[in-house]
């Protein structure tokens, strides 16, 4: 029987760097049956049908590394793995995902494929590989495929589960400064940024130095103004009032025109502005009264609100609101002006991704329509500008033009508060002016701010928003890490990682360790499992207690989710001489794990080291792909690759004549007697040595002073777990 089918056979999740990417992937472990003998240009009509169907692969250069160099290749023939991988990646670029990695190569097994995709979010990349999959299928067998409705799908994935625009333009910048992210809920935007103890967390715009104090006070909008006034900041005259009748006597006290809002309100919900009438002022209540906890009545301040962004007590950008009004045809309805004038902008709508609101005909748009008299079914007159909302979105950047007197009394604002991330609302007839001159005021300071309207705003340039939030965070990308070892190998891992471990405590930090026999944090263990995996080394980097980590990755965890972190200080391989066990992820040689071991020294930092094993070549091999330092062991001190290593100024651990030795260079110093060692007692396996060697190089270049090694390598007794 025949098959010529596309079939999941399993999916792997690999959330860290893996031996594909840097990046979280999807792997598919893809059947393609009989399509072996299938390429594309076999199909009568295939290229042609999967170009018409996606013509944004154009824009896929692969190997040819030229526009068009994908459809090239399904022009002269392809593999449907290979096509597979192109069209998930192109669907999540339709969908709102562009970019990412993407590779299929065979196994040992004909017809079965690795297909590898950038996850951006796990449900995400599922959907959108199995409508890639129905999408080729269809060109195939030249029948119809809905790509529209497909890429409606993903996308509708991406609005709900990713990230929010604003926080990922917070996660990018951290990414671009090389600091780590964690995701913290699966469809929300609380983000870790940093590990351990060196963590920071923000929830969009909010961050964990936002006061609740201060943004108790931003919501309490009188108590605000009256602590803003005491300043010396300019506010505009009013008071809290507790009916319609008090508040037409707060609007003759301060003077018409007023504004009338709720006390603790947002998002300018219930804000009426430039009020003149008792009727006007006496509705305005009744709205404004349903949308927060009490009503404030103010002077009306002449000019346009702005939006000033002020983080860590410095101005990064500002937006002008406007009018939104529409123009009469003698024919068609308010509302029906509105849905085509205003609500047809593309960039209006309801997720984050836009920047404009949709105009709702809400009580507010209809007591400004009674003040025009007229109501939402009214039909304007040909030429008549109907005004709909004063207080409308913030559209047009003007960072350039703040005067710098009003920027300082907006950061002023901020402090007085008490926010690290503020929105202020200004009413200005000019921001290029100073207030004072013209009479403008601060009227409300918000935690919490939209980052959309300065990340996209409607006209002017966009503002980098979120690499100033990541500086306020982190003024140094090095205050985001923590000392962080990673152990693979073949052998040793595990006792490597725990006298690393030994080593740090007594360092003075509270080390948490992930490894074969258990979890471990402090001087506790958490867990007696095997903890050598992904979820376990996760669990470290997020808590707060842990300023130092050890984890033990095996092949196989590798393998399965990949690494945990992003990078690393140290990263140890201690031997490679085993393939066993390793099938299931069709490994077989010892070429293939070297090439999943390596991903272990790919991701040392370049202020970090890789420690190596000289007396094994293959690991000896690795010292180029490190981006940090390299600093080899080895039992035998006369190892040609030890010596030359040594001549480049490199340093080296090794044992000559009972003595373990620390070269940096030419110049050497012993550090202890192996038999003063208790690990290395009678009866351990004779590896034990290179365990201690590895655990010593990595103490050495994680600065730790030689007498506090050498103390630490004489007092630790290994488990019998530890001994291999």
């Amino acid at each position: 029987m025949t098959t010529k089918d596309i079939k999941f056979l399993e999916f792997r999740l690999l959330n860290g760097p893996n031996t594909w990417t840097y990046q979280p992937a999807l792997e598919a472990i893809v059947d393609i049956g009989d399509l072996e003998d299938c390429p594309s240009n076999t199909i009568p009509g295939y290229y042609d049908r999967l170009k018409a169907m996606l013509p944004s692969l154009i824009e896929h250069r692969c190997s040819y590394e030229e526009r068009g160099g994908f459809l090239r290749r399904v022009e002269e023939g392809t593999w449907p793995a290979h096509i597979l991988e192109h069209v998930t990646l192109e669907l999540q670029n339709l969908a709102g995902l562009p970019g990412g990695f993407g590779r299929a190569r065979e196994t040992s097994k004909r017809g079965v494929y690795k297909v590898v995709v950038t996850a951006w979010q796990e449900q995400v990349t599922h959907t959108a590989i199995h409508e890639a999959r129905d999408l080729i299928m269809a060109a195939m067998e030249d029948r119809p495929f809905d790509v529209d409705a497909a890429v409606e799908r993903i996308a509708d994935l991406v609005d709900s589960l990713c990230l929010g625009p604003s926080t990922a333009s917070i996660v990018k910048a951290a990414d671009d400064r090389g600091i780590p992210t964690i995701r913290l809920l699966e469809t929300g935007n609380l983000v870790q940024i940093g590990y351990g103890a060196a963590m920071r967390r923000i929830w969009t715009a909010e961050t964990d130095q936002t006061s609740a104090i201060a943004e108790g006070i931003s919501r309490d909008k009188d108590l605000t103004k009256a602590l803003l006034s005491n300043c010396g900041v300019p506010v505009p005259e009013g008071r809290e009032v507790d009916s319609p009748e008090d508040a037409w006597e707060a609007a003759e006290d301060v003077g018409l025109p007023v504004c009338v809002k709720p006390l603790d309100g947002n998002h300018g919900r219930g804000v009426f502005i430039d009020l003149k009438t008792r009727e006007d002022v006496e509705k305005a209540y009744m709205v404004a009264k349903d949308e927060g906890s009490g009503v404030l009545v103010e002077r009306s301040i002449s000019g346009t609100e702005h939006r000033l962004l002020v983080i860590g007590g410095k101005l990064v950008a500002a937006c002008r609101g406007d009018m939104v009004k529409v123009t009469g045809d003698g024919q068609s309805t308010v509302v029906e002006l509105v849905a085509s004038q205003i609500n047809n902008d593309p960039r209006r709508g309801t997720s984050e991704n836009h920047p404009l609101n949709l105009i709702r005909m809400d009580s507010a748009a209809r007591i400004e329509l009674q003040r025009q008299q007229l109501t939402p079914d009214s039909i304007p007159a040909a030429g008549r500008e109907v005004l709909i909302q004063r207080n409308a979105n913030h559209e047009f950047d003007v960072t350039d033009d703040v005067h710098p007197d009003t920027a300082a009394i907006a950061e002023l604002a901020a402090r007085i508060v008490g926010l690290d991330i503020a929105g202020i609302d200004m009413v200005a007839d000019d921001i290029s002016r100073p207030l004072a001159e013209q009479g403008g005021a601060i009227v409300e300071v918000n935690a919490g701010p939209g980052l959309l309207m300065h990340l996209k705003p409607g006209v002017g340039k966009p503002r980098p928003v979120g690499e100033a939030i990541v500086a306020h965070l982190f003024p140094d990308a090095a205050m985001s890490r923590i000392p962080l070892v990673g152990v693979t190998g073949s052998q040793g891992k595990t006792a490597v990682a725990h006298l690393v471990r030994h080593l740090l405590l007594l360092a003075g930090k509270n080390v948490g360790l992930a490894c074969s026999d258990g979890l471990y944090l402090g001087r506790r263990q958490l867990d007696r499992k095997d903890c050598a995996n992904w979820t376990a080394a996760h669990q470290m980097l997020m808590s707060r207690a842990v300023d130092a980590a050890v984890f033990e990755n095996g092949v196989a965890g590798i393998l399965e989710n990949g690494l945990a972190y992003d990078r690393c200080q140290i990263g140890i391989v201690t031997n490679l001489n085993d393939a066993t066990g390793l099938q299931a992820w069709d490994v077989h040689d010892l070429d293939q794990v070297f090439k999943v071991m390596r991903t272990q020294v790919d991701v040392v930092l370049d202020s970090g080291a890789a420690i190596l094993n000289a007396d094994d070549p293959r690991v000896a091999e690795m010292a180029d792909l490190s981006d940090g330092e390299v600093l080899f062991f080895g039992r035998n001190p006369e190892l040609e690759l030890l010596g030359e290593h040594r001549k480049k100024n490199g340093r080296c651990v090794f044992v000559r004549h009972g003595w373990v030795i620390l070269a940096h260079g030419m110049n050497e110093q012993s550090l202890v007697q192996t038999g003063d060692v208790p690990m290395l007692a009678a009866g351990t396996p004779a590896h034990a040595v290179d365990n201690l060697l590895a655990a010593v190089a990595a103490a050495w270049a994680l600065d730790l002073p030689p007498d506090l090694i050498r103390t630490g390598i004489t007092t630790f007794i290994p488990a019998d777990s530890t001994q291999a």
